[in-house]
């Protein structure tokens, strides 16, 4: 859970862990646990580059809706833009132009959003 708070940072983990149900309890244990507790908590690699990586995995799978809380998680872990577009150049080149078009779009506002306060 430190792990989690550091990267999504406090009001991130406390909006999901008030909104946590005992349907979904377990789902919450195995992402805290696995994710965080296990991949995210590895210092094998850099936090920059794990988060360059996520977001260029999420973007290559199409899993669109995760970008922004990445991407507001790299004021955390040291990613810069220039690095998040390094990450969807590499998306565009080999996994399609549309899904990086798509998270730079989503990037874009996010920052944006950043920039702004909000």
């Amino acid at each position: 859970m430190q792990t989690r708070r550091e990267v999504l940072g406090d009001a991130h983990v406390d909006r999901a862990e008030a909104a946590k149900t005992a349907f979904d309890a377990p789902f919450q244990t195995l992402i805290t646990e696995g994710a965080w507790g296990t991949v995210w908590a590895d210092d094998t690699i850099s936090r920059r580059e794990r988060s360059m990586l996520t977001l260029a995995l999420l973007a290559a799978t199409g899993n669109f809706e995760e970008i922004p809380m990445h991407i507001r998680a790299t004021a955390n872990t040291g990613a810069s833009q220039d690095d998040v577009m390094q990450a969807f150049l590499h998306v565009a080149v080999y996994a399609g132009v549309p899904k990086a078009n798509h998270a730079i779009k989503l990037a874009k506002q996010t920052f944006k959003e950043m920039e702004a306060g909000s």
